[in-house]
């Protein structure tokens, strides 16, 4: 005759038949349930890790009897680890020691327990391959989760009030919930029973729906990495190394972003590089265009000399100098958008910056304000690319409409005769920072590369070549970049400067050791004299005087020859003196 069970048996067992008879059940509706998972780690497991003898699945974390006191029913031993968790200056929450159920989560996450190790068993169970605690990798989080997204945190109104870009907690109404406390936890996002979207997910992340279902990101509808449909071509390093998705739209905020093991620890971004993350995809890998090309030229914008030093929360008055991707684009925000200067074009959108007067605007709404943001009232700018009689290193007082000649940047040139511009420039036209200052392989440059200024073949960041040393031959390639707007047949047929000839091609004089182009407070024509050759005159003079459309006089010594109010004007065409000495050619 077989044993009577005891009362206390036949309860364990009936409490065991329901909890089966429960994941039964859900192992009918859908396919994948705790029973197909890698949370099976009975002998019968699919995934790797999994016990050598024992068949209970569900007593690695519950019992009916003997548990560790946590709900519901816990049965694994818990981890007395102290976590640093996750932090930045972006996030508001008072983030502290995991609780509830994330607590008993990383009783096996954070590698420090031994999996079979369960208080209704007298000694561990043992698993196969001689596993003990949870193996190194993505499922190990270890005690450091500061690379990973915060849990145990109130998420309620004030949060929402403080943070911004969140979703108002009564919205949480379905796969994502939170606990009891109102706190974020791991179940928020991961069903520990169910398995059936991947990562235990409680939804599929599709297009990071997961995701948004709590962050309500500014922009981000119109977002290219929102929207769109490129694939990664399979060349360099893989941009979604944590998804099995295969275009920008379907990974979404996993195209920078992931929630476990980031790479960088504030916003979790996925590679340890700030840059790494853009140049994943914007190498030609998926964007159309090679932006990571032009970062290894001659002449460009730094990223690679600092890094994480970009800080959303920065002012751009007094933020340590330097230059990082995010500086200039906001990933959240930028999208495939042409505009007309001065405007910000799509890929500009969302960026803090600084407005013609010198405050803060966020977002800008001119391409000069992102430019600002650095080149204008933030210590530490440098020397000036030339040596100016006025030299002037904030580009914001260059660009001043008050100032007596100036690009028109901030606003219409002043001067009302300009003959040389080419079609389909005029007086009336407003021009961008990038209509010289792009790389050199840009679409706007006759090249297949990226707009932009990210690097150039010519400093500095050129769109084309611009010499601005003397005794060059003159030709188109020269002085192609002024050549781009301004007619070279004009210019040499002294048009509007009657020995403009005499200057650029006998005498060899560049366009930069007579124009500033940026601008110039007290002078007419963009006149501000390169001293490195323009010395003063005879006279004690070192000036330049307009007297009327197309006609002047200049007090200066150039190339050996002393002007002493030297006029000129449209009927004037006298030759220049001949340059004295050649040694000056060296000085």
């Amino acid at each position: 005759m077989s044993e009577i069970p005891t009362h206390r048996q036949v309860i364990h067992a009936s409490a065991f038949l329901v909890l089966l008879l429960a994941a039964a059940s859900l192992f009918e509706a859908r396919a994948d349930t705790v029973l197909a998972s890698k949370h099976d780690l009975s002998v019968s497991g699919p995934g790797p890790i999994k016990a050598t003898s024992e068949s209970e699945v569900c007593l690695f974390c519950h019992t009916p009897h003997r548990g560790t006191g946590a709900t519901p029913l816990w049965n694994h031993a818990l981890s007395e680890a102290t976590y640093t968790p996750y932090s930045s200056s972006t996030a508001k929450a008072t983030i502290g020691q995991p609780t509830g159920s994330s607590k008993l989560c990383l009783s096996c996450h954070d590698g420090t327990i031994a999996l079979g190790m369960v208080h209704s068993r007298p000694t561990p169970i043992e698993l196969s391959g001689g596993v003990s605690t949870m193996p190194v990798g993505k499922g190990n989080l270890g005690t450091d989760l500061s690379d990973d997204h915060p849990i145990s945190f109130t998420y309620d109104n004030a949060l929402v009030g403080r943070r911004g870009e969140l979703r108002e907690p009564n919205t949480l109404v379905d796969k994502v919930k939170l606990d009891q406390n109102s706190q974020v936890q791991c179940t928020s996002c991961h069903n520990p029973h169910d398995n059936q979207f991947g990562k235990f997910l409680v939804q599929d992340n599709y297009g990071s729906s997961l995701c948004l279902a709590c962050h309500d990101t500014k922009y981000w509808d119109q977002s290219a990495h929102k929207i769109s449909s490129k694939t990664w071509n399979g060349a360099g390093l893989d941009p979604w190394p944590n998804t099995t998705r295969n275009t920008v739209a379907a990974n979404a905020c996993e195209n920078c972003h992931t929630p476990h093991n980031a790479g960088t620890k504030p916003r979790l971004l996925t590679f340890p590089l700030e840059e790494q993350n853009c140049f994943s995809c914007h190498s030609g890998t998926v964007a159309t265009r090679n932006v990571e090309a032009d970062f290894n030229k001659l002449s460009i914008h730094p990223i690679l000399d600092s890094t994480r030093v970009h800080d959303p929360l920065e002012d751009p008055f007094t933020a340590p100098r330097h230059v990082e991707c995010a500086d200039c684009h906001n990933p959240h925000a930028a999208r495939s958008q042409n505009a007309v200067a001065p405007n910000a074009a799509g890929a500009l959108a969302g960026v803090k910056g600084i407005n013609d007067i010198g405050t803060v605007v966020n977002p800008v709404q001119y391409e000069y304000e992102v430019c600002y943001r650095c080149h204008a009232d933030t210590p530490g700018r440098g020397q000036a690319y030339v040596n100016r009689q006025f030299s002037v290193t904030n580009t914001r007082l260059e660009f001043q409409p008050m100032n007596s000649s100036f690009h028109p940047i901030q606003a219409l040139g002043r001067n009302p005769s300009v003959p040389s511009l080419l079609v389909p420039w005029t007086t009336s036209s407003r021009m961008y920072c990038t209509d010289c200052h792009n790389s050199d392989q840009s679409p706007n440059a006759g090249g297949t590369g990226a707009n932009g200024p990210h690097g150039s073949m010519y400093r500095p960041i050129l769109e084309r070549q611009l010499l601005t040393t003397d005794f060059a031959s003159e030709n188109s390639g020269t002085y192609a970049l002024c050549y781009k707007c301004h007619s070279r047949t004009s210019i040499l047929s002294d048009a509007s400067f009657s020995y403009h000839r005499i200057h650029v091609v006998e005498k060899q004089t560049a366009c930069t050791t007579c124009h500033d182009p940026h601008g110039v407070a007290t002078t007419r024509n963009l006149i501000n004299f390169n001293l490195d050759y323009v010395r003063r005159s005879s006279n004690g003079k070192l000036e330049y005087q307009s007297t009327g459309n197309r006609s002047g006089n200049c007090s200066l010594t150039c190339h050996g020859a002393d002007h002493q109010a030297e006029t000129y004007g449209p009927s004037i065409m006298a030759p220049l003196p001949s340059i004295q000495s050649k040694s000056l050619k060296r000085k």
